[in-house]
């Protein structure tokens, strides 16, 4: 198998010799480089003054130290993000609003460098060499409009590699976008889960089978359906990447293996805790993960936890890695709902949903009605295609969740099919389930999890 290009790149980046590097060399070198963090941050930016008023970066010895530190929060940023920042505002070259789910609750900004933004697009150069090389022909369906949007910075570190950007932007019409991969040439993909799979599933998809090699998913959370569908009708590998803005935009991508994502050790300190306690997880264990910028200067991040939820994969990669590997997100903390007293997960409707020809999305409530929950789907499928109630109705039965609830007369299912409806979330924003029995009056005597 061939080893991830990330391997060598960052050997480079942390000055050791290319296929010579080790776990104990990583874990030097971010060690030293947490301590310059903190010494920044204290330094620098106002929030952790405060936050780290007792810590001295010196005598951060380990890790066992460092997971002592407090953890920064998404409303730390919330609150006041320039508290955050430790360059002059002339050095700062983007600043990144990120709105909250939902309809309520203030935004994140983020800002960065153009160092910062140089980190980003130099690993969007190394970490798509897994999927392409010179002379490839990459579609980008991310907003590039703006300078250092991601679709702007893929498209500099595509060309740094030698291989041939194609911007094109958020997928509005698929036909457009089937006809712009054929016309220009393309022969790999980068795009959002849901929206490269209604340009596979249109009447024109086939169009593109033996033409494109490679597909990059990335913005939400990837179900393998959606990855089955793609490989089924292109005969194309199917790779995920993590990351978020908070992140630099990048985090970590998967080998050819397909397996797990391969982190960027050299920008980026990960570890997995406990959600409720905070305390560190041994390796294997499921937690949610948080990390720490090891490089960025115009607004560096410490234990900041993320809500999404993964695990460090104990086993080698097949690749040969000694990379850490962490298993592909399949869900955020915020984003699981109770149901029949039962946990009941986005990525359970999406991997039975997906999985059933023709659905190119959807979108679910759940509400209270008549002293009942009731979960509304509608699924949005092409024209003329239409989808089969009774099996929809037995996918959605193999979910636990549900399944329970049908069966105490707890719950309603209302299923409806459009191919004309607007997604909960828009462009870049991730799907959710969107739970409103929280804002309902509940009638008296009954109770809900």
């Amino acid at each position: 198998m061939e080893k991830t290009p990330l391997e060598d790149w960052i050997a480079y980046k942390i000055g050791i010799r290319p296929g010579s590097l080790s776990r104990e060399a990583i874990e030097q070198y971010q060690l030293a480089r947490i301590r310059q963090t903190v010494a920044l941050a204290k330094e620098k930016s106002t929030f952790y003054r405060e936050k780290l008023s007792g810590v001295n970066p010196i005598k951060i010895m380990d890790y066992v130290q460092f997971s002592k530190l407090p953890f920064t929060y998404p409303q730390d940023i919330k609150e006041n993000p320039l508290r955050f920042v430790c360059v002059s505002p002339k050095d700062i070259d983007r600043i990144v609003t990120l709105q909250s789910s939902g309809t309520t609750g203030e935004p994140k900004r983020l800002f960065f460098t153009k160092e910062d933004q140089e980190l980003t697009i130099d690993f969007f150069n190394h970490g798509m060499r897994n999927l392409v090389g010179p002379s490839d022909r990459v579609l980008i369906l991310l907003p590039w409009q703006l300078p250092g949007s991601v679709g702007d910075l893929l498209r500099i570190g595509l060309k740094r590699l030698k291989a041939c950007p194609l911007p094109y932007g958020i997928v509005q019409d698929p036909e457009a976008a089937i006809a712009a991969a054929v016309e220009s040439g393309a022969n790999a993909i980068v795009g959002i889960p849901t929206q490269v799979l209604g340009m596979a599933r249109h009447r024109k998809g086939k169009e593109l089978a033996g033409r494109i090699k490679s597909v990059l998913l990335s913005t939400d959370y990837v179900p393998q359906a959606i990855c089955q569908v793609l490989k089924e009708q292109w005969g194309c590998k199917v790779f995920n990447h993590y990351g978020m803005t908070e992140m630099g935009l990048g985090g970590g991508v998967q080998c050819s293996d397909l397996l797990a994502y391969h982190l960027r050790e050299a920008d980026l300190y990960f570890e997995i805790v406990d959600p409720e306690t905070g305390q560190l997880l041994p390796e294997g264990e499921l937690g949610e993960i948080v990390f720490t910028t090891l490089t960025r200067q115009g607004m560096p991040l410490i234990r900041y936890r993320t809500g999404d939820v993964s695990r460090f994969i104990p086993e080698n990669c097949p690749c040969g890695t000694i990379l850490r590997s962490m298993e592909v997100v399949k869900q955020r903390i915020s984003g699981k709902t109770i149901l029949a007293e039962t946990d009941f997960l986005i990525t359970e409707l999406d991997e039975v949903l997906f999985s059933i020809n023709g659905i190119l999305d959807y979108q679910s409530t759940l509400a209270l009605t008549g002293g009942k929950d009731c979960l509304t789907i509608e699924v949005k499928t092409e024209r003329k295609n239409k989808i089969d109630p009774v099996a929809m109705r037995q996918v959605l039965h193999t979910i636990p969740a549900i399944q329970q609830g049908l069966e105490r007369g707890t719950l309603e299912v209302i299923v409806g099919e459009s191919c004309e409806f607007m997604p909960i979330s828009k462009g870049t924003a991730k799907r959710m389930i969107l739970d409103t029995r929280e804002q309902q009056q509940r009638p008296s005597g009954i109770q809900h999890s």
